[in-house]
């Protein structure tokens, strides 16, 4: 395993935690006498104006488009380093975890559906529990230690990753609503200067975050979602410069941190604050947080594993050496880890809705990620192979 997945997957280990830590704080502000300092905090108004040019927003849409985008920037550099030079490089590389990861978006949604699929509203929250939060199951994988096989780190991380992409390209084509001819055409021109900066191999990593801004104006303005702009951008920055620098591994380097370690737990301290007085038994048997719930607790192992299992039997794809079925069902039951990425998809599903609707599915979200946590942390710890006991630990 590269230096470079190890820092990834220690980052995102303790990232995972700081994610943990982020809801519960949240969970308790908006829950007690706190809930009027929890709210403002995300009411507070910003506005940045430059001539006739303004941006005014509350900060919790900051936070929603224009941290998350940073965080997508991310994940585009780090999709495009696995998919040319690392875990993913390659057919033999790419398609188990591929395979593995259109099923793990296919099931949770078809169960969500099952459950919705009557119900106009509802119905838009198809995609929520078709995501998987990478630093969470990272997290929860960590506290197994070196018991886990190295190929198994990679297969969830590779997963993981893939499902991120299949999640970009979801928000692109569904939760678009009405689209400004002119803004998304001047964002076709900033996607056109940064592939022709790609092509002449600029290595200056600022040059490209400049018309990345502007791209993520523009894309703001035409009405799709702005995160796209990251992804975007991380996509066109250079694995290689010409003097055999690395411009895309060493941005990844610098923003990796602050995304692990600030933004992601702030979009989870920003969104899970979900007010529970007004929630009842019969609402959290209804059918939107059982719909949620159940596309992540039991979709997306079924999803994974059952198209795992078809790949590996009709020879599609290879089973990675040193790791078994019953270790891929495990890391499954993980995947099922959704929270931030399924906070988010929610925010997009019933944005403009009453608010009903997005504290239940918050409330789905929460239920169906802890106990795929708790499932398939105690699965890993029964299907990995048990630690050895030195001569000095039996004394």
């Amino acid at each position: 395993m590269t230096a470079i997945i190890r820092k990834f997957l220690k980052l995102e280990a303790a990232g995972g935690l700081l994610l943990i830590i982020a809801a519960i704080v949240a969970l308790i502000m908006a829950n007690t006498p706190l809930q009027g300092a929890y709210q403002q905090f995300l009411d507070i108004p910003v506005a940045i104006k430059i001539s006739t040019f303004e941006l005014d927003k509350p900060l919790i849409l900051w936070i929603n488009d224009f941290l998350m985008a940073v965080f997508f920037l991310v994940v585009g550099l780090e999709v495009k380093r696995e998919l040319l030079e690392g875990s993913l490089a390659g057919r033999d590389k790419a398609i188990f975890p591929a395979i593995a990861a259109v099923g793990g978006m296919i099931a949770p949604a078809l169960v969500y559906l099952v459950f919705n699929g009557a119900d106009d509203i509802t119905r838009q929250g198809w995609a929520i529990p078709a995501a998987t939060d990478i630093a969470f199951a990272l997290g929860v994988m960590a506290l197994l230690g070196k018991r886990v096989p190295t190929e198994l780190k990679v297969f969830l991380l590779a997963l993981a990753i893939i499902d991120d992409l299949g999640v970009i390209v979801i928000i692109a084509f569904f939760y678009t609503s009405s689209v400004s001819v002119v803004a998304l055409s001047l964002a076709a021109l900033c996607v056109a200067i940064l592939c022709l900066m790609n092509w002449r191999r600029v290595e200056n990593t600022a040059a490209y975050l400049v018309i990345g801004l502007i791209l993520w104006v523009c894309i703001l303005k035409s009405g799709v979602h702005a995160t796209l702009a990251g992804v975007i951008v991380g996509f066109l920055i250079p694995l290689r410069g010409t003097n055999n620098t690395k411009p895309s591994e060493e941005l990844e380097h610098v923003l990796h941190p602050w995304v692990v370690y600030l933004i992601l737990p702030i979009f989870a301290f920003a969104n899970s604050g979900v007010q529970l007085n007004g929630v009842t038994f019969d609402g959290l048997m209804s059918p939107l947080p059982l719909g949620v719930a159940a596309g992540l607790i039991l979709g997306k192992p079924v999803g994974i594993f059952l198209f795992s299992w078809i790949s590996v039997k009709v020879g599609l794809a290879k089973l990675p050496a040193s790791i078994n079925l019953k270790q891929v069902f495990a890391v499954s039951v993980l995947c099922g880890i959704g929270f931030t990425m399924s906070i988010f998809i929610t925010g997009l599903a019933f944005e403009g809705l009453d608010e009903v609707y997005s504290t239940y599915s918050r409330l789905g979200i929460l239920i169906g990620s802890t106990t795929a946590a708790l499932l398939g942390y105690f699965m890993l710890r029964v299907v990995l192979p048990k630690p050895k006991v030195s001569h000095s630990d039996a004394k």
